[in-house]
């Protein structure tokens, strides 16, 4: 990853923190995006951490990438600080997921902003680089749902069965230039949410007891994943090595999605 500029957004926390940190370490420059420029300064310093005695540079920008403007503004900056993107992660999202008959259009809205129109906004400021570079790699993190959504799991099973769709689309379009887009598509991942929702909703269970109840009968391997190990097949598909690989939806989920 010697010398390749990579952007991720929703870069602060979870797995676009720990990409960030897989990234650098495997000698990457890092512009990670977020809402919150308090938790990405903290961010910032792990990452920078990470990247030891790489030459991996590491910037941070608060950037609402719902907003076009906000993301416009933020692309120039990057252009600026690094000269170039090599690699674009669309990472920002959130899980929004409840019965059809109680989403309101605004909240259709919001999710299809924050999980589809941001990362078509941010790949039409970054491919025709890549293209005239030869050398470009897309990740669209999805989740699971959008190969087999569940009841009550809209709007974010629609949107993230867009961004199949939009992965898809871009990898024909760019593999002629070098340029490849794959998908990751998220399972049940130890991240801060789920550190949250146990503050919530634990039931008076230890934390690693909460992640095990909600792993078993539903992840074949037994356990809740890791962001690591997330971060890894992220890296692998963002370098070198994954030259060959395009057009494709990885799930990531240790055997819980009933498909391929």
């Amino acid at each position: 990853m010697d010398g390749r500029v990579a952007v991720i957004t929703g870069g602060s926390t979870g797995l676009g923190l720990a990409m960030a940190k897989e990234f650098a370490a495997s000698g990457a420059s890092v512009a990670m995006l977020a809402r919150k420029a308090d938790v990405l300064a903290a961010a910032k310093k792990e990452v920078t951490a990470a990247a030891g005695k790489t030459n991996a540079k590491v910037e941070a920008y608060s950037c609402d990438v719902s907003q076009a403007k906000a993301i416009a503004d933020t692309w120039s900056k990057i252009s600026r600080d690094f000269g170039k993107v090599d690699i674009v992660v669309n990472n920002a999202g959130i899980s929004h997921a409840k019965p059809f008959d109680t989403v309101t259009d605004e909240d259709w809205q919001g999710d299809l902003d924050l999980k589809l129109f941001a990362a078509i906004r941010l790949l039409r400021l970054a491919l025709p680089g890549m293209r005239e570079r030869k050398w470009g790699r897309v990740v669209n993190v999805l989740n699971i749902g959008a190969k087999a959504p569940n009841a009550n799991s809209t709007p974010t099973s629609v949107s993230r069965a867009a961004g199949l769709a939009l992965t898809k689309a871009l990898s024909q379009e760019n593999a002629q230039h070098n340029v490849l887009v794959n998908a990751m598509l998220v399972g049940l991942i130890e991240s801060d949410q789920w550190q949250r929702r146990h503050k919530t909703a634990g039931g008076g269970k230890s934390y690693q007891e909460f992640l095990d109840g909600m792993a078993k009968g539903r992840i074949p391997i037994g356990r809740m994943g890791k962001a690591e190990e997330f971060a890894r097949m992220a890296c692998f598909l963002c370098s070198d090595a994954g030259s060959f690989i395009t057009g494709v939806a990885i799930n990531v989920d240790g055997g819980a999605s009933p498909v391929v």
